[in-house]
């Protein structure tokens, strides 16, 4: 599980890189204004938040409908693999195996 931390570790640091960089250049406050005139830009955000409600029904699957999994889902919509790649690594760090990652946790 080793390569599974190493990557969850560089999503989060790529994403706090790339979140802050492009912060200081332009507020995604801005850009929401101009956004819904690029129809890539709309059919990738499209293509994030199914992905990001996809994860979340892994983390449902494994936890539950529960007060936690509705905090983690709005996490992922604010944050997306920043949040997504927390959660890996805090379930790795609570699975056995790989194969813990795939068990729904008992209660």
């Amino acid at each position: 599980m080793n390569y599974l931390k190493f990557w969850a570790w560089a999503v989060l640091i790529a994403m706090l890189v790339v979140t802050s960089w492009a912060s200081f250049h332009e507020s995604i406050f801005h850009v929401i204004t101009y956004f819904p005139d690029e129809p890539w830009w709309v059919a990738t955000l499209f293509d994030t938040y199914f992905a990001f409600i996809f994860f979340w029904l892994w983390i449902v699957y494994r936890e539950g409908w529960s007060i936690p999994s509705f905090i983690w889902l709005i996490a992922i919509l604010l944050l997306g693999n920043i949040a997504m790649s927390i959660y890996v690594l805090l379930a790795i760090q609570k699975a056995q195996d790989l194969s813990g990652l795939f068990r729904r946790q008992s209660a």
